[in-house]
């Protein structure tokens, strides 16, 4: 194991399942996830568990849903008129932005539609959720001063907004 002091660019592969284990996603057959460490740019508890990784270390983790995407805030769930939204004809998945009152966007999934109203949910769609990573390092490196500035990784050949 590598205790490094100094934030480091990791890069690794991924496969994401929930606690049924069914397959949601994974970076395998494709390019690697690249983030900052300490910038927040992946969920806390599998940031904490990679950081104790090494390039090459593959491990299965376990996030619960609090270290995730956080547990489920029923004051994030309301029901709207139907004449409030962007669109008149939703059906439930759909997703959309919405004002969420302090100048910035939401994005919002419809989970109930009646005659009247509509019910949206703001939470994460995986809010609430346990989750397993079967993760490998891919690579891992120091960050550089530009990096740390701009508070996330900067992919090959600089920087890349």
């Amino acid at each position: 194991m590598v205790v490094n002091l100094n934030p480091r660019v990791v890069s690794f592969h991924y496969t994401l399942k929930n606690a049924a284990g069914e397959q949601l996603e994974s970076s395998f057959g494709s390019d690697p996830l690249m983030f900052l460490e300490g910038s927040g740019q992946i969920i806390p508890g599998l940031e904490e568990a990679i950081k104790m990784l090494s390039v090459g270390d593959k491990k299965v983790i376990t996030v619960k849903a609090a270290e995730a995407y956080g547990e489920i805030e029923e004051e994030m769930i309301v029901e709207v008129p139907k004449d409030r939204l962007p669109k008149k004809d939703v059906e439930v998945g759909d997703r959309f932005h919405a004002d969420a009152g302090d100048g910035h966007a939401q994005v919002v999934q419809v989970t109930m539609v009646t005659e009247t109203h509509v019910t949206i949910d703001g939470n994460h769609p995986l809010a609430g959720q346990d989750l397993t990573f079967e993760v490998q390092i891919d690579s891992t490196r120091e960050a550089t001063q530009e990096e740390l500035q701009h508070g996330h990784a900067h992919g090959p050949g600089g920087h890349n907004h």
